[in-house]
C-alpha cells in the first residue's frame, strides 16, 4: 500500500513538472521552425540573456526574412548554420549589425547561436544550431546565445550536411507561436557581398584553437 502510495505521489510530481514547464514556454519567445528534410523544430529564444538579436530574429521572423532561406554550412558534430538570403554564407538582412550580447550561457546540444564575422559586433542574421554538448563548447562567452531548441533536434539531426551541402536543405517557415507569420518582406534582404559569418570551426585534439577576434 505505501508503495503505492509513493508511486502515486511520484507521478504527480512528474505531471506537475511538466505542466510547469509547459506553462513557463513563452509564445511571444518562442519559434516554430519548419524544415524541408521533415518535422518541425521549436527554439526558445532568450531575450533575458540577449533582449537585442532576440528581437532582431523576432522582427525578421514577423517579415517571413527566413521562409525559403537554405542551411548552408552544416559541419557533423558541430553545427548547422542558416539566414543568409544569398544562400552563400557572405550576406544578411538590411538591419545594421547589432553589437556583441555575450554570456556564459553554455553552448550545448539544440543551443542556437549568432553567426558573425571576426569583428564581435557584426551579428546580423544568420544563426546556428549546434549538434552535440562538445562540438560547441569552445564557443561560450564568443558568440551570442540566442535560444534552445526544447523539440525537434532529432529533425536538426536530419539536416543535409556539407559546406555547402550538394542539396541542402532549407526552413520552410519559421514563425513566432504568439503570432501568424506574415508574408516574406524582400526589402529586409540585402544582396551585397561581404566577408562570412561563421563560427570557428573546433580544433583538433592538441591545435591551438582558431583566433576569435574578441577576448570577452
Amino acid at each position: 500500500m505505501l508503495n503505492k502510495i509513493l508511486l502515486t505521489a511520484g507521478s504527480i510530481l512528474i505531471m506537475s513538472a511538466a505542466l510547469s514547464s509547459a506553462q513557463a514556454a513563452d509564445p511571444e519567445n518562442t519559434l516554430k521552425m519548419d524544415l524541408s528534410s521533415g518535422g518541425t523544430v521549436t527554439i526558445e529564444l532568450l531575450p533575458d540573456i540577449a533582449p537585442n538579436h532576440a528581437e532582431r530574429i523576432k522582427k525578421l521572423t514577423r517579415a517571413g526574412f527566413y521562409d525559403g532561406i537554405i542551411f548552408h554550412r552544416v559541419i557533423d558534430g558541430f553545427m548547422a548554420q542558416t539566414g543568409d538570403p544569398t544562400g552563400t554564407g557572405m550576406s544578411g538582412s538590411d538591419e545594421p549589425d547589432l553589437k556583441a550580447e555575450f554570456s556564459q550561457y553554455q553552448y550545448k546540444r539544440g543551443t542556437v547561436g549568432m553567426a558573425r564575422k571576426g569583428d564581435p559586433d557584426s551579428a546580423n542574421s544568420q544563426f546556428f544550431i549546434c549538434f552535440t554538448d562538445t562540438g560547441c563548447s569552445g564557443l561560450t562567452g564568443q558568440y551570442t546565445v540566442i535560444g534552445q531548441v526544447t523539440e525537434g533536434m532529432e529533425n536538426v539531426d536530419r539536416i543535409a550536411k556539407g559546406e555547402p551541402p550538394a542539396s541542402p536543405d532549407k526552413i520552410v517557415k519559421l514563425q513566432i507561436v504568439s503570432e501568424t507569420a506574415p508574408k516574406r518582406d524582400q526589402s529586409a534582404v540585402e544582396s551585397a557581398p561581404g566577408v562570412p559569418n561563421e563560427p570557428a570551426a573546433e580544433p583538433a585534439a592538441g591545435e591551438p584553437a582558431p583566433a576569435t577576434g574578441t577576448n570577452n
